[in-house]
Formats: C-alpha cells, structure tokens, sequence
C-alpha cells in the first residue's frame, strides 16, 4: 500500500518546547521527529543519540549524535540544535501554565557541545534519569511558514492543515506506506465508522467508544496496556490520609477488577504500584494489586478513630470516565465505613491547577502519565523534592529507598533499587491505586507493518 489514512483523535505539531502524553500527537512525533533517546518497556534505546558513555561516578554523560542524522530540509542536525532545543524546555510551561519538571531535574546539570556530533551532560550528582529524561525529547525545527514539522524522523510533512489533516513523505526506512494521511476524528466512534466505511485504513484510541467494543473479524485489531495510571491521590497532608492505615483500607475497599470491566468495558487493568508493569523496576518487582478485601478494609477503619467523612474530587473527564469511575469509588468507599462526599469540577485546566495547589479534599482522581519512574517518583511521592505534583505522603524508608535509585548508575543496579522503591509503595500506598487503560487500533486486514505500544502510539514499519 503506497498510502495510509488513518484517523486520530487529534491532528496536530506541538510547539517544539510543549512535552506530551497525547497518543494521537506522538504517532505523528513519533513519524517525523526522533527522540534523543528511545523508551521501550522500561529500557532506553538509541535513537537521535546513536550511543553514549558515562563515568564510573555517573556524573558525566557523553551522547553522539547517529550519524547523517539531517532535517527535512537539508540542515544536518548539530549538537547546538539540540542544546537549544533543551534550553526551550526548560523555561517552558505545559498545557495548563504551570511550569515543566524539566528545569528542576536539570537545575544543576550543565549540558553543552563538545562538537558539532557530541553533547556533554555534567551534573554535581549522579544522574543515570537523563536516560529517561531525554526519551521525552523530540528535536523539532520551525519550518519557513513557522509551523514545528522540521524533524530527522522517517517521514516529512508535506501538508499541513492543523487541528485537521496532515500529509505526511517517507523520507527514509521501509518501502511502504510511501505517504501517511492523518485526518482528525475528536469521536471514538466515528472514528470507528470512517474505518467501517473505508474512508480510512486505520483508525486510533478506539478504547474510547462509548459502549462496550466489538471486535469485528472484518478488521485487525491491535491492543496495548497503556503506561498511563488512572489513580487517586490521597491527601497525607491533613485528614484521614495521613493515617498510612486508612489509605490501605481505601485500597482494600475498591474492586479495581470491576472497574477495568465494567466502567472500562474490558479494557483497562488494575494497577499494582505507582507505575504500570512496564515501567523500570516492574519487572524486577513482579507486583500483584492490591487485592479487594472489604471486611479488611472495614477492619482496618475501626481501628481509626476520629470523623471517616471524606470529599472526593472529580473532574468530567481526564481521565476518561472520571465521574462514573468517582461514583464507583465512593460507594465503595461509603460500603466499608466511610462517608463520602463528591464534589465536581467542570473545568479540567483549572482541576489541575487546584490539585497542583493542593485543593484536592481528601481524595481526587487523577491520571498519572510519565512512562519514566524517575520522573514519578520525583514529581509525585518524594518529601525530599515537594514538588508540585507531591500530596504530603512523607515516608522515610521510601525517601531512603528513593535516594538509592536515584544514585544508581549501571543498568541492572537502577532496575533493582527502582523494584524497591515500587514493592514499598505496593505496601505502602500513597495513592488509591485503579487501573491502566488499555489503547486499541484497528485496522484492514490486507495492511502490514501496524502496531501499538504501551505509551498508545501506532508505530508504522
């Protein structure tokens, strides 16, 4: 097949500094720009950095750029590309005005070219999470009508019409598809439709349609759990949730398995950690959910004194089905002992704003979506860091433990000291712990070369 149409939630080329989770914008950043690095089920592959060396300390981090690596419009790419390119990031702000974690990770990092081909990564403490960071990079250049589509990446744009319709060249890789068409569809399922009708010849994030998801023989359907944690932070602050044994009853309480089946029609599975199961030290750690156990969960309010009334935040949507998820949770809450309030908030920009204010009641549903553990670790459950994300949780083992993954250098060493840190958290929860999502493409059955991986990207052979 010499040209594919797809449909996708979303059409559109980020601002080079705007960093995303969005599935449909990275299978198109994942086409025409290239990551420094490539994140892979926890692993970190070469990519726009063909390969790199590091001291024994892990204090000093050299990268070389993959050779001939050029922008679509001749300009080969250098190592002040790049260093500029980070520079944006990190005085950047993300979707909703506050500030990226970028600029605090690398608050002590100094990154400059040692040539034209390598990049020199020096940091006062060892630093082996430039690994993960640098996976969320894509290095993109304006174009000459100043939209972000100059990449290195396998294909070019050659229309673009945003929010709409982009077209895209095979530049280099495979023989086929020589051409991509991306057509936007906001709804799952006319998405679906489009496909049924052969308007396109595959079709993205059909998780989302509204009722439970037939999976027609007609098509080939591809599946991925998505490193994406549907979750509710639990405020450690004040309240109840300080208690660490009220936040285990929370988590006894809710039957993530029904969740994942009825309210996600099938297509979500229950979370065991901070993390999904692809995430670095999941492996290492082999966690099970915490199992539904009510009568536990009861048993262990009674041994709680004080008011068991709570206010549970939500808001409509992000994540997906966040009020029917809300209502599910608080009456399984309301069944072991406590007295839930809900109160909803129509506006999710400003949601997030409050839950980075700490406005969060005592318990607010929320996505958790880095694919690195570094990052949610630091962001979301270090004391150490308070970072904006963080909701009071302050545990000195798992500080302790964080410290030591965060010194890890070799490869296996930072695997094992992250597996640690998630096997306390299993414990030891900070959240109340619901499910992954699982992504969801399909396509005709006569197209090769399709599949999905578990950040929700369509990857095109």
């Amino acid at each position: 097949m010499s040209t594919l149409t797809i449909s996708l939630e979303k059409v559109d080329f980020l601002p080079p500094p705007r960093v995303t989770d969005d599935t449909s914008v990275l299978t198109l950043k994942n086409l025409v720009f290239e990551p420094l690095l490539k994140w892979e089920d926890g692993n970190v592959l070469p990519a726009l950095f063909a390969s790199w060396t590091y001291s024994d300390d892990g204090r000093e981090w050299r990268f070389l750029i993959r050779e001939g690596a050029t922008f679509h419009d001749g300009m080969p790419c250098v190592a002040r590309d790049i260093i500029g390119f980070i520079d944006g990031i990190l005085d950047a702000v993300d979707t909703f005005g506050m500030k990226w974690s970028y600029a605090r990770y690398l608050a002590d990092a100094k990154i400059s070219a040692e040539n034209d081909t390598t990049i020199l990564v020096r940091n006062k403490h060892p630093i082996a999470d430039i690994l993960d960071i640098f996976t969320e990079f894509y290095i993109c250049r304006f174009a000459p009508d100043g939209q972000p589509v100059l990449g290195t990446g396998p294909f070019r744009v050659v229309e673009f019409e945003p929010k709409a319709r982009a077209v895209l060249e095979r530049v280099s890789g495979s023989d086929e598809p020589t051409r991509v068409v991306a057509i936007a569809e906001p709804s799952a399922d006319k998405r679906l439709a489009l496909l049924r009708a052969g308007d396109v010849d595959a079709a993205l994030n059909l998780e989302r349609v509204e009722g439970r998801l037939a999976f027609d023989a007609k098509f080939q359907w591809g599946r991925a759990v998505n490193t994406l944690s549907v979750m509710y932070y639990l405020n450690c602050q004040e309240g109840i949730f300080r208690v660490p044994n009220a936040r285990l009853a929370a988590n006894y309480a809710v039957d993530t398995a029904r969740i994942a089946d009825e309210i996600f029609h099938g297509l979500a599975v229950p979370s065991a950690s901070i993390v999904s199961p692809f995430h670095l030290g999941m492996a290492t750690a082999g966690l099970l959910p915490i199992g539904y156990d009510p009568e536990k969960a009861r048993e262990l309010l009674r041994e709680i004194g004080g008011s068991k009334r709570i206010k549970l935040r939500t808001p409509t949507f992000m994540p997906e089905r966040a009020l029917q998820v809300s209502r599910f949770v608080a009456a399984a809450l309301d069944a072991v002992g406590f007295e839930v309030e809900i109160e909803v908030e129509t506006n999710r920009p400003e949601y997030a704003r409050q839950i980075g204010r700490k406005e969060m009641g005592d318990l607010a549903i929320f996505d958790s979506s880095p694919h690195s553990t570094y990052r949610i670790l630091n962001d979301k459950i270090s004391s150490a860091t308070r970072a904006v994300w963080w909701q009071g949780y302050d545990d000195a083992e798992a500080e302790r433990l964080i410290a030591a993954a965060n010194s890890a250098v070799e490869p296996h060493a930072r695997e094992r000291a992250y597996a640690a840190c998630l096997t306390y958290l299993n414990a030891n929860p900070p959240w109340l712990y619901l499910v992954h999502p699982v992504d969801v493409f399909a396509a005709g059955k006569e197209i090769a070369g399709l599949s999905i991986d578990h950040k929700g990207t369509l990857i095109i052979a």
